[in-house]
């Protein structure tokens, strides 16, 4: 049994199912959005919600896809290589993580 290959596969299916949702539901899945869902109501309207849906529908895409190749090429070479393919979506992950609210969010707005 490839474990590589069930962590990336999984993890690229998860991350597909968000692609999807996002896809599916545009404005209405910005609430799944952490930090943009206990916003107050008011100061959530000042921001552009199909932009912010669509760029995160995107970076669903990319993590999907990072782990999909992290998948197949566990499967086909290594389970190691499971690792690595974690290892650049961590980076990519991290990249895209701010704490700050203006920061995160202060592109979208109107």
């Amino acid at each position: 049994m490839n474990i590589g290959f069930i962590v990336c596969g999984g993890a690229c299916l998860l991350f597909l199912l968000l692609t999807l949702i996002f896809t599916i539901f545009k404005e209405k899945s910005v609430m799944l959005i952490s930090g943009f869902n206990t916003m107050q109501k008011e100061k959530r309207e000042l921001y552009d919600k199909e932009k912010l849906s669509k760029d995160h529908r995107n970076i669903f895409l990319i993590w999907a896809i990072i782990q999909g190749i992290g998948a197949i090429l566990a499967y086909y070479i290594s389970q190691y290589i499971a690792i690595i393919a974690f290892i650049i979506w961590l980076i990519v992950f991290f990249k895209d993580v701010h704490l700050d609210e203006e920061k995160a969010f202060g592109k979208y707005k109107k």
